[in-house]
């Protein structure tokens, strides 16, 4: 039977890191041209930064959780082997489409807090008629890393009690 235990730890971290997400996503850096107090030069102005210490958050909440299932289940590399059937087969499909998931909100988290932290200063060499660049993040980035968490969180908790019901059966067989 699968730990309930666990299934509560992951539960509660994938639910924070998935509100972190959203709250990257609303708090967003904005970029805005200003002048210099002497209007001579233009800069961009940028807002809170607290969306990059929200997204870096939900990466490493995304990542114990993850860490924890897996520990727990023993990442089908040790242990022993699980009874054939439907549960072990599910469990392993259900291994495979958790880790995809699981990759794509982890690049998805750490790229949206990486261009989110970067901001421009100052126009270019090259272009001083034009203003400079306020570049910032697009705009979804953090909820692709959201949706992609919860996905996450939704398909490892089907893993995990699939994968016990699997070793469970293994250990009870049914002869």
């Amino acid at each position: 039977m699968a730990s309930k235990l666990v299934i509560i730890i992951v539960f509660i971290l994938d639910l924070i890191a998935v509100g972190l997400a959203i709250a990257a996503e609303q708090r967003r850096s904005v970029g805005k041209v200003v002048p210099d107090k002497e209007k001579v030069y233009e800069y961009c102005e940028y807002g809170s930064d607290i969306a990059t210490s929200y997204g870096a958050g939900a990466f490493v909440l995304l990542f114990t959780s993850q860490v924890i299932i897996m520990v727990a289940s023993r990442c089908f590399c040790c242990g022993k082997a699980l009874n054939p059937g439907g549960s072990r087969a599910c469990a392993i499909m259900l291994f495979l489409i958790c880790w995809v998931f699981f990759l794509i909100a982890e690049v998805c988290l750490l790229a949206a807090s990486i261009r989110n932290a970067y901001h421009t200063k100052y126009r270019n060499m090259w272009n001083i008629n034009e203003p400079p660049s306020c570049e910032v993040i697009r705009k979804g980035v953090f909820a692709a890393g959201a949706s992609f968490a919860l996905f996450t969180a939704i398909v490892s908790q089907f893993y995990y009690v699939c994968y016990s019901r699997a070793r469970d059966d293994y250990k009870n067989p049914p002869y």
